[in-house]
């Protein structure tokens, strides 16, 4: 498996004096992510748990259906090149929707952004098998507001980076069933989907999705995709995560800080 942490000489200093001393950073490379041996697209991520992160991205862009890629395999990016477990080629299961290939992106995602490339605005809401209007989720308020804290205490690549976003899934009884950590926020939730996707576990009803940092809309569609009901964060949602989660009945929290949270939609599922 490739490295995850390099390590880096720097210099750091104050007032007084100036020093050199090595410091340890997250790795970003790229992914190039192929189907059937065509290029789908490249993203830039941290390496580890790249088929969860294949998985889940194929999932979020409308081409998997509930199961798993029939294959995945790490290959050479070129022919006769070293392979650098840079490059996954996935070949698609019976389920899978093979005619939504034609509208993919093919360009470069970075790990700032979830929806880069995107060909239109009607290729960005993507419909879902699943119905969370209707997921019997509810959690206690004392609960949630402990998820960013477990979040945190299980995150060993930020604890040696301090450069990593996380995402956790949790049962309403606050089990930690998965967490992944990666350089990109999308990425990371793309991890721990594509972790249940290739476990057979979705939908994923009656789960909550802890993220460390903002909720956006391309997390909110995620999540909904995967039958997630409930999406916590511990900044602050868009204004487009607002409405897509109010539109399917998804729970979206931030600010949650261990004292206090907003509830923006589906506030039902929270026992106060």
């Amino acid at each position: 498996m490739r490295r995850r942490i390099e390590r880096v000489r720097v210099g750091a200093g104050d007032e007084v004096a100036t020093s050199r001393r090595e410091d340890r950073l997250a790795v970003e490379e790229p992914l190039e992510i192929r189907v059937g041996g065509e290029q789908f697209a490249v993203t830039m991520r941290t390496p580890g748990d790249d088929f969860d992160l294949v998985a889940g991205f194929l999932l979020s862009e409308g081409v998997l259906g509930i199961g798993a890629p029939a294959a995945m395999r790490f290959c050479a990016g070129e022919p006769g090149e070293e392979n650098t477990y840079n490059v996954i080629d996935a070949t698609l299961g019976p389920d899978a929707a093979a005619d939504a290939l034609p509208d993919t992106r093919r360009v470069l995602a970075t790990s700032a952004c979830g929806l880069c490339g995107i060909p239109s605005l009607d290729a960005v809401t993507k419909s879902s098998r699943f119905d969370v209007a209707d997921d019997p989720l509810r959690i206690e308020l004392g609960v949630l507001l402990s998820l960013p804290d477990r979040l945190r205490a299980e995150q060993r690549l930020f604890d040696d980076t301090g450069g990593v976003h996380a995402a956790g899934l949790f049962t309403a009884d606050g089990e930690l069933l998965c967490l992944r950590e990666d350089v990109g926020r999308h990425n990371a939730v793309d991890k721990v989907v594509g972790w249940a996707v290739r476990e057979g576990r979705l939908p994923l009803s009656g789960t909550v999705l802890q993220v460390s940092g903002r909720a956006s809309f391309e997390l909110v569609q995620k999540a909904r995709l995967a039958g997630i009901p409930m999406l916590s964060a511990v900044s602050a949602p868009s204004t487009a995560a607002v409405e897509q989660a109010d539109a399917a009945g998804l729970t979206l929290a931030g600010f949650s800080r261990g004292t206090g949270i907003n509830l923006y939609t589906r506030a039902d599922r929270v026992r106060r």
